[in-house]
């Protein structure tokens, strides 16, 4: 604990999202996406974007309860209307060289009595339109950044119990224990923590494992990497040399699986909060690299319209590590926000491939990239598979077992 204000943490906060997170570089435009009731934080990122150098900053407002007011009461047939300027002032900044940060916040449980096909709709046609952008995001041809901050509802679901405000206060002081912008020097702190991360993807870059076998629980999946492979990890670098940190928080290493080469079954091991449904006990059963069996406990129709967004979408575009000693799995939390519990566990996305996965991938056609292994979708879907009790396995390519992780945590 520190005796920092809480004006002090927030302005930390901002600090860090522009300077560890967005990188900004002198004359950089930047577009901030904020939830309207994070307004007080999205106005200190554009005071904050400004004195790193940045030539104009712009705000796109989203508001949950619009969005709720849509799918409970507007006409069938028309969710596949979008609002293409909201999409296009992302590709507007980004054609011109500048920065995009998000503030993802919302109530997990906003459209738990909408019906998922009217979710789903709209966001197929919202991820086709927005595909380009999605594309310079998964190639890191700009510099971007994901952030989160409470909103009331949410802030509830957390801290069931207590009064709105007292669980506020209690989810910003979880965020801020999480994103280190509760200690007196976060930026020297966040800088520590990305030279750790480095290490360890460099490391297993090296190795060019040609599997992983996960096994502990009811999970006994081997996921086959993708030819070339790269690890990635805390910070990366655009094309012209701005260094950015894509996720604060972030305690993964993470690599592109090669998407005809996963076997075997796979449980969820924490919840994953999607499109404003929660989804429980996910249980997916892959035979060559391709969804055959999926059920979950909770939210089921909504993980099968995920898996059927597109052909990408039955295959596997990310495998991530993460120590179960990690700060947010230690805080004992579940943020029911996968910003957060992606980084409390090793997990695997649905859908697309980063691009920087793969060496030249970046500037490989799909076909190309397809060949190496990669994955392309519409969407991308991280959810929690490991825990205390999972072990890891690299298999090498004459097929050779070494230990990667034992009990949840890194042996290598």
């Amino acid at each position: 604990m520190t005796n920092l204000s809480f004006e002090e943490k927030l302005r930390n906060y901002a600090r860090l999202a522009v300077r560890i997170g967005l990188g900004v570089r002198e004359g950089q435009r930047v577009l901030v996406e904020a939830p309207v009731e994070t307004a007080p934080l999205a106005r200190l990122i554009v005071r904050e974007a400004y004195e790193a150098g940045a030539s104009f900053v712009d705000v796109r407002w989203d508001d949950d309860d619009v969005q709720l007011a849509r799918f409970t009461l507007a006409p069938e047939g028309s969710f596949e209307q979008i609002s293409q300027w909201r999409v296009d002032a992302e590709t507007e900044t980004a054609d011109a060289g500048g920065a995009v940060i998000a503030i993802r916040a919302t109530n997990p449980n906003l459209y738990a009595n909408v019906d998922p096909a009217r979710v789903t709709a709209h966001q197929r046609a919202l991820a086709a339109y927005r595909k380009p952008y999605s594309l310079q995001v998964m190639t890191n041809r700009l510099n971007w950044n994901l952030i989160s901050a409470p909103v009331p509802e949410w802030a509830e679901l957390m801290f069931p119990g207590v009064s709105r405000e007292e669980a506020v206060q209690k989810q910003w002081d979880a965020i801020f224990a999480a994103t280190r912008a509760d200690q007196p020097d976060p930026v020297a702190a966040w800088q520590q923590h990305l030279a750790d991360l480095k290490r360890r993807r460099d490391l297993l870059t090296a190795k060019q494992y040609a599997a992983l076998h996960f096994r502990g629980g009811e999970t006994d999946l081997t996921v086959g990497l993708a030819d070339d492979h790269i690890w990635g990890g805390g910070a990366a670098d655009t094309p012209s040399g701005i260094t950015f940190t894509a996720n604060i928080p972030t305690e993964e290493v993470w690599t592109a699986p090669h998407r005809e080469r996963v076997d075997g079954v796979v449980v969820s091991t924490k919840p994953l909060s999607y499109n404003g449904v929660l989804i429980e006990g996910i249980r997916i059963r892959f035979e060559g690299g391709r969804v055959v069996e999926a059920t979950a406990r909770q939210g089921q129709e909504t993980l099968r319209q995920l898996i059927d967004t597109d052909e990408g979408s039955h295959r596997l575009g990310e495998v991530a590590l993460v120590p179960d000693s990690s700060p947010i799995s230690r805080s004992g939390l579940f943020f029911f926000n996968t910003l957060y519990d992606e980084n409390a566990a090793s997990h695997i996305a649905i859908g697309s491939a980063y691009r920087f996965n793969v060496k030249g991938g970046v500037d490989m056609t799909l076909e190309e990239f397809q060949a190496k292994g990669g994955n392309d979708s519409l969407t991308h879907v991280d959810w929690m598979i490991g825990s205390g009790e999972m072990d890891v396995d690299g298999i090498t390519k004459d097929g050779q077992r070494e230990a990667v992780m034992r009990g949840g945590e890194f042996v290598i």
